[in-house]
C-alpha cells in the first residue's frame, strides 16, 4: 500500500467515533492517532533505508508484525473493558487498531508474515508481477492500486461531509 493507511486510518477512527461516545476525548486526537496508529508499521523505513540498507524486506521486522498489533489492540480492549472512560486505554486501542488495520491492507498485495516470529512464511492475496523499473510503477500500475484509489476517495468524500454538517 501506498497511499492508502491515512486515509484508512482516518475512516477507521471515524467509524469509532460514531460507535464509542462516552470517552471524553476530542475528536481530532482520536482521528489523528488512528491516522498514527495506522502508519506507524512503516516507520521501520528509516531503519531499512539508514540502518540495514535494505537488505531485510520491512515487512519482516517486528513493526510489521500481526501478532504485536493483535497483541496490543487485545491488551487496549481488556485495560478499556475494564476503565471505561479511561482516555489512555481508548487512545491505545484506536492506535492499535490503525496497526492492525496496516496489516490487513498490507496483506493484500504486499508480502506479510501473518505467523511472525513462529513460521518463516509470507502471505498476500495478490501477487504484483516486476515488469517496470523503477519497482513502485509496478504497484502504482497494477489493478490493486484502484482499491488504495477508492479507499482516498471515500476518505475524502467522509471528510467532505463532515466539513459540510459542522
Amino acid at each position: 500500500m501506498f497511499i492508502a493507511h491515512i486515509p484508512s486510518g482516518y475512516i477507521m477512527s471515524i467509524a469509532l467515533l460514531k460507535r464509542i461516545r462516552h470517552v471524553l476525548v476530542p475528536a481530532a486526537i482520536i482521528v489523528a492517532v488512528g491516522i498514527f496508529g495506522a502508519v506507524a508499521p512503516d516507520l521501520d523505513m528509516a531503519y531499512f533505508h539508514l540502518v540495514d540498507h535494505r537488505q531485510t524486506h520491512h515487512h519482516k521486522y517486528v513493526t510489521h508484525w500481526p501478532l504485536l498489533w493483535i497483541t496490543l489492540a487485545a491488551a487496549f480492549a481488556l485495560w478499556f473493558s475494564w476503565q471505561k472512560r479511561s482516555r489512555a486505554a481508548f487512545l491505545g486501542l484506536v492506535f492499535s487498531l490503525g496497526g492492525v488495520l496496516h496489516m490487513v491492507l498490507d496483506s493484500f498485495v504486499g508480502d506479510i508474515w501473518w505467523f511472525a516470529p513462529f513460521i518463516d512464511k509470507s502471505y498476500a492475496l495478490f501477487n504484483v508481477p516486476a515488469r517496470f523499473k523503477p519497482w513502485w510503477l509496478n504497484f502504482v500500475l497494477h489493478w490493486s492500486f484502484a482499491a488504495e484509489a477508492g479507499i482516498l476517495v471515500w476518505a475524502l468524500l467522509l471528510y467532505r461531509r463532515r466539513c459540510l454538517v459542522r
